[in-house]
């Protein structure tokens, strides 16, 4: 049971530590995420307000479980409800846990909902290296 405590103490302590850093507000509020052994929650929060903007779980859509498939599938629906909403870009706060698996797979079906989570193109983070070489060649 004290191994139990100590990892929930463990992902509650990195939460705190993400919520230092990520803030949501009205222009892109925070993808809030949270995965117990059988739902996962996705809340779409401004800050500012302490307002949720919209939100979708496994619970309320009445199919339990917790798995890569469904978070999958839950990310493309909270990315749907996130449209719906006016919500087009958001900050993601991973509550606590890695960045792999079932959270991963939640994002990754959010973005194919057409949700953006860069504050920036891909291609803006490329360009300054290739300005970098055409003046090394030059």
């Amino acid at each position: 049971m004290n191994g139990e405590r100590n990892r929930i103490a463990k992902r509650q302590s990195r939460h705190a530590r993400i919520r230092q850093r990520v803030k949501g507000t009205a222009e892109r509020p925070r993808m809030s995420i949270m995965i117990s052994n059988r739902h996962m929650h996705v809340q779409f929060v401004d800050d500012l307000k302490q307002a949720t903007l919209a939100s979708v779980s496994t619970q309320a859509g009445g199919e339990a479980g917790a798995t890569v498939p469904k978070a999958h599938a839950l990310g493309k629906s909270a990315g749907q409800a996130a449209l719906a909403a006016g919500i087009r870009r958001v900050v993601v706060d991973r509550g606590g846990f890695k960045f792999h698996g079932r959270v991963k797979a939640l994002v990754d079906g959010a973005v194919e909902a057409g949700l953006q989570i860069r504050t920036r193109p891909v291609e803006a983070t490329v360009a300054p290296a290739e300005a970098v070489q055409e003046k090394e060649t030059t």
